[in-house]
């Protein structure tokens, strides 16, 4: 994992990567592993948003990806109103707190599945929030539907 910084000094990407397992606590919070936190600390004060994903799990932002993000949903027609109430419609902040934790909304919990291990995925400049069973079967479903031929011109001979 490491970010790029603007000559500014201001974070322009991240990239993170990896997907340990977590588990929701009692109150639907979430450990932040401290290889992801320390970054988020420093970089954006650990102001997150926490909005649905089309692939019915969760996706957590770094505040500014967010912003850029929302800007780019925001312009797009009418026609997309679909996406926009997707991700726009469903946004909360997502602070973390003094012990690491992130409290996910009990109501999109519920919506993504999330009870207790959750994987917690690293997708370059976001994160994916999966429960881990509906991971392991979306996952499996993929490759057998040929996701290898994705990969094809990918990996150098």
């Amino acid at each position: 994992m490491h970010i790029r910084a603007s000559l500014w000094g201001f974070v322009s990407s991240f990239d993170f990567n990896g997907g340990p397992v977590l588990t929701l606590d009692g109150k639907g919070r979430i450990t932040v592993p401290a290889r992801y936190r320390d970054v988020l600390m420093a970089t954006v004060d650990g102001r997150m948003m926490v909005t649905k994903n089309t692939e019915r799990c969760l996706t957590l932002f770094p505040r500014p990806v967010w912003e850029t993000f929302r800007t780019k949903l925001a312009a797009l027609p009418e026609s997309r109103n679909s996406i926009k109430r997707l991700y726009i419609g469903s946004a909360t902040e997502a602070v973390i707190d003094g012990s690491s934790r992130v409290l996910l909304p009990p109501e999109l919990r519920e919506w993504a599945g999330l009870e207790r291990d959750v994987i917690f995925m690293g997708m370059g400049n976001r994160f994916e929030l999966w429960d881990k069973a509906r991971y392991a079967a979306v996952e499996s479903a993929e490759l057998e539907q040929g996701l290898s031929a994705q990969l094809d011109g990918l990996f150098m001979e």
